[in-house]
């Protein structure tokens, strides 16, 4: 207990399956030498090891006992009337965001009437000649010294027209995307002092989980915020983000139904979003986005509320993301609100041990990005986030896809190992750890091809 205590005041938390996040993302450690991040990353494995590979020795992983659980109707209004058409979903659709927002995330501010931004960084030629690179500055309210993010973009070399482009959150800062001396050091929070400090040289370019050349060389453009710009990942950090700058008078913690920092975090991806239909070199109808483990739930969010998101991707988002929280499965309800309570509404700890209480449940948020386009994996041995789990709700969410013209997963089984499914729903169950991996950014880009790329 100790040492895993020891841990979360070191990392943003310690994840199940989350070990090379130790390891990849430095910047959870300015001060720390790779030799010390080796050894925790050593350590983290022991514990998971101990914990039966996944998680808590108490979590479920076994099939037979998940026990039943009926799923709330997405095409069933709140008085129970039924959904029949296009235009009945857009009402119904306001009642479930509602829902959301009362009992999960929290209230998102309305967004601003413009946009304050710097472009710092423009036009020039990166990563040896493949791209144009800019650097954009942010600001989340007229108070330059405020609350404010980072973007780093990059656009193919050569580029005639507009381009799709990709817009990923990242953990560890935007310099620790892509080896590129001339990405701004990003500034990263201590968890420990809770106080912030700039990123280390050698952190440039440690994320592997970015194939920016990649994408670049399919024709995409790529943008890319640090998560910590927006909302501080720990608990009380929310005093250093985007979230007081709402407070009423006097207000000095969130209220109930008040957003956490998962509705932090899709607020700004919606910002960056401001900035995007304003860049020339952008087209702002095929924006994707796309977050990784607790940085795919704020993608889901996002593209549930701002619709001008042509496309999401979330890679292993887990519980409280796109798997079922009626399954009893990996990781829960209680896990969450036990260990990143300021990630959602205070709200959401009443379901903590009654999750079929909830009014709604993650297939509905998947729903809610219908009719465009959605990609969810999971990986097998990610078990704590429940990877069924995930592929059941998008199962679930296939109604109001085809109620709106779009395609179902088109089956209701597991796919095997390594086979995607690819329809207007797309999922994916890979072999490997809980990761963003060569293979996860091939069927990415070419689920992109199949929805942005050719569509004008």
């Amino acid at each position: 207990m100790r040492l895993r205590k020891f841990l979360r005041g070191l990392k943003v938390a310690v994840e199940p399956g989350e070990t090379d996040t130790i390891v990849k993302h430095r910047g959870f450690f300015p001060a720390a030498s790779a030799p010390l991040i080796m050894l925790l990353a050593v350590l983290v494995s022991s514990l998971t090891i101990f914990a039966s590979g996944q998680g808590p020795a108490s979590a479920n992983y076994d099939e037979s006992k998940v026990g039943t659980y009926t799923l709330p109707d997405p095409l069933t209004f709140n008085d129970g009337k039924k959904v029949r058409n296009a235009l009945d979903w857009e009402r119904r659709r306001i009642e479930i965001v509602k829902l959301f927002q009362e009992n999960v995330y929290g209230r998102n501010p309305q967004p601003p009437k413009q946009i304050d931004f710097t472009v710092f960084d423009s036009g020039r030629s990166a990563l040896g000649g493949k791209a144009v690179r800019k650097q954009v500055t942010i600001y989340f309210s007229p108070n330059r010294e405020g609350p404010k993010e980072d973007m780093l973009i990059y656009i193919p070399a050569g580029a005639h027209k507009p381009v799709p482009l990709i817009l990923a959150l990242n953990f560890s800062g935007n310099q620790a995307v892509v080896n590129d001396p001339a990405i701004k050091l990003a500034t990263l929070w201590n968890r420990e002092t809770h106080e912030p400090e700039q990123a280390k040289e050698e952190s440039r370019g440690y994320d592997t989980g970015f194939e920016v050349e990649k994408v670049l060389g399919r024709g995409y453009g790529f943008a890319t915020i640090c998560y910590q710009d927006i909302d501080p990942d720990f608990q009380g950090g929310f005093v250093h983000g985007v979230r007081p700058l709402f407070f009423k008078k006097g207000q000095t913690e969130p209220a109930a139904d008040d957003w956490g920092a998962i509705g932090a975090w899709s607020y700004g991806l919606s910002r960056a979003m401001d900035y995007l239909e304003k860049d020339r070199d952008v087209d702002p109808k095929r924006v994707s986005i796309l977050g990784h483990s607790r940085l795919g739930k704020p993608v889901l969010w996002a593209g549930a509320l701002d619709q001008r998101f042509a496309m999401v991707i979330s890679s292993c988002p887990g519980e409280g993301g796109a798997s079922l929280a009626r399954r009893n499965y990996g990781e829960t309800i209680r896990n969450l609100t036990d260990r990143f309570p300021y990630q959602f509404s205070a709200n959401y700890k009443n379901f903590a041990d009654r999750p079929e209480k909830l009014p709604v449940d993650t297939h509905e948020l998947i729903a809610l990005i219908a009719p465009r386009p959605v990609y969810i994996t999971g990986a097998e041995d990610d078990q704590w986030a429940d990877p069924k789990g995930e592929f059941l709700a998008c199962v679930a969410a296939g109604p109001v896809y085809t109620l709106l013209g779009g395609k179902d997963l088109g089956t209701d089984q597991m796919p095997p190992l390594n086979q995607p499914i690819m329809r207007t729903i797309a999922f994916h169950y890979r072999d490997g750890k809980h990761a963003v991996t060569d293979f996860d950014w091939n069927q990415f880009l070419k689920f992109a091809d199949l929805h942005l790329r050719f569509c004008q």
